[in-house]
């Protein structure tokens, strides 16, 4: 398996958060599944030859080139064969500078890009399937967001959005979203109306998925942590709770998630 991960350049790295690219194949007949659980990002996924296949009849991935939206559930994968992909993942409120639709109506929908990006897709899935190596293609597709920013006016609520967001991660997602919206000059309702529009999920369940990646986090840096302390670290009010939280985005208790794989969190890594 080949995996790379790399950061975007400084003018695009307030839109995306990193690239990643992985190679890999696995023997004939053979199959991994992978549980995917909320991360608080959303991604935009070319695979090159063979496509991951979704254990969940409902949830489609019958394209080659992907946006996934904010998740509130997790979900399984079955890998077999050659995977070769190429990902972008955005900051929370990232793909929102390049698109004119609400995020919320793409929550946990993996939708073809040529759905929504309409200009040059075909174009851009072309040179990077003809690229050779991994810089080549972030090269292909930095070009491609410079081209559509060129024209875009950034608008007053994404900067708003975007401080909280700030707020957010400073916290760890430990903020109150009243302080959050005065902060930003909203009402409590309109805070959440243009919070989820811009990052496609409500504030309440961002926070949630935060605070789930920030216990993921701390276990992946230190192992011996215990539940106790990761608890109260996390900003939940008890174990029930943090059980609770776990087990709706993972599927899995706080115990089970740990033992069945290294923790590593999208989010805070």
């Amino acid at each position: 398996m080949v995996y790379h991960i790399s950061q975007p350049s400084i003018q695009l790295s307030k839109f995306i958060k990193h690239y990643w690219t992985l190679e890999n194949c696995m023997p004939d007949g053979n199959a991994h599944i992978q549980r995917i659980v909320p991360s608080g990002l959303m991604e935009l996924i070319f695979y090159f030859h063979d496509r991951p296949e979704s254990t969940d009849r409902n949830r489609s991935m019958n394209e080659n080139t992907l946006i996934t939206g904010q998740l509130s559930e997790y979900y399984d994968i079955k890998v077999s064969g050659r995977i070769s992909l190429f990902s972008i993942i955005f900051q929370p409120h990232g793909l929102a500078a390049f698109l004119e639709i609400p995020l919320q109506e793409l929550v946990n929908q993996h939708v073809p890009l040529q759905c929504i990006f309409k200009k040059d897709v075909h174009e851009v899935e072309s040179r990077l399937c003809e690229a050779k190596t991994f810089e080549d293609r972030i090269a292909i597709v930095e070009n491609y967001f410079y081209r559509l920013l060129k024209n875009k006016e950034i608008k007053h609520n994404y900067e708003r959005i975007s401080h909280s967001i700030g707020k957010i991660n400073q916290s760890k997602g430990m903020v109150d979203i009243d302080a959050l919206a005065g902060e930003a000059c909203y009402s409590r309702k309109q805070f959440e109306r243009n919070f989820s529009y811009l990052v496609g999920t409500t504030p309440k369940q961002f926070l949630r998925v935060v605070r789930f990646q920030h216990a993921i986090a701390i276990k992946s840096n230190d192992n011996a942590v215990n539940l106790t302390d990761l608890t109260y670290q996390c900003g939940y009010y008890d174990q029930a709770h943090m059980i609770n939280d776990f087990q709706k985005l993972s599927g899995m208790t706080p115990r089970q998630f740990f033992s069945d794989s290294t923790p590593y969190s999208d989010y805070f890594q």
